[in-house]
């Protein structure tokens, strides 16, 4: 046996997804990005979504050419639908199932409009409790499911009324399925990330200097004195993705260097 082979043979029994079909949606940018490169390191076959064709197509050149990168509207029943369609001809079933897309929009809560309330509901809770469903049926047993909620789930968070109550019904929905799962084999938890250098920030609307302001502010309150990387968030998502796991049911992993003590 040579040495190459031998070289290999170790590499696959340090990879702690080899022969797993992973689901990420948002994969194509953040901390859906991040974890996906992370999974493939780790052997995992890659299915990933986002609503940009173009930050798609780069994040597949990035990650692989025989990763199946979808363009996928998470708040809308038939993408979703049309998802677990060609993800269960590409792949026959899931293994893990990353419900990270997402989306935040700021405002006071007097300002909060219609469409802004509809759009963040729409997006961040409705699609991920119909992304969970619509894909059971290809979930296979011992499957894993990771929810991104948020430190604004627990913590008051002016501004961002809708995205922190959303993602309350999300650390809701965690604990629930997490009973009605688990007799399936199937176990699901959520990943509370706090700040993260991601692009999210640069999508709230606001003038550059006011985000610079808040990241400034956000830096100064943080114990650990600095934004999170996507990375970061990842290694979490890769734990609660593999056998590492296989005790935790229906809780909640927050990474947020200390943010929620405060």
């Amino acid at each position: 046996m040579s040495n190459a082979h031998n070289i290999q043979e170790t590499i696959k029994t340090m990879q702690k997804l080899t022969g797993k079909t992973a689901l990420i949606t948002g994969g194509n940018s953040g901390i859906g990005l991040a974890t996906a490169k992370l999974f493939r390191e780790h052997g995992a076959r890659l299915i990933i979504t986002g609503r940009d064709k173009t930050s798609l197509a780069q994040a597949r050149s990035v990650l692989g050419d025989d990763v199946l990168a979808i363009q996928s509207d998470a708040g809308k029943l038939a993408d979703i639908e049309s998802l677990m369609q060609q993800t269960q001809k590409q792949f026959g079933q899931l293994d893990i199932l990353f419900v990270n897309a997402g989306i935040a929009q700021a405002a006071p809560f007097e300002f909060v409009s219609e469409e802004q309330f509809d759009d963040m509901v729409t997006i961040d809770f409705k699609g991920a409790f119909f992304t969970i469903q619509k894909a059971l049926p290809l979930l296979t047993k011992n499957a894993s499911i990771i929810v991104t909620t948020s430190i604004t789930n627990q913590m008051g968070s002016p501004n961002m009324s809708v995205y922190g109550a959303c993602k309350a019904a999300l650390r809701s929905l965690v604990q629930t399925l997490g009973l009605e799962l688990i007799g399936r084999g199937i176990r699901i938890n959520a990943i509370s990330p706090g700040p993260i250098a991601t692009p999210i920030f640069g999508r709230f609307g606001l003038p550059d200097e006011v985000q610079q302001a808040i990241k400034a502010e956000i830096t100064h309150k943080s114990p650990i004195k600095r934004f999170g990387a996507p990375e970061e968030v990842a290694k979490a998502a890769l734990f609660l993705a593999s056998d590492d796991s296989s005790y935790i049911v229906g809780d909640e992993i927050v990474v947020d260097g200390g943010m929620s003590l405060l």
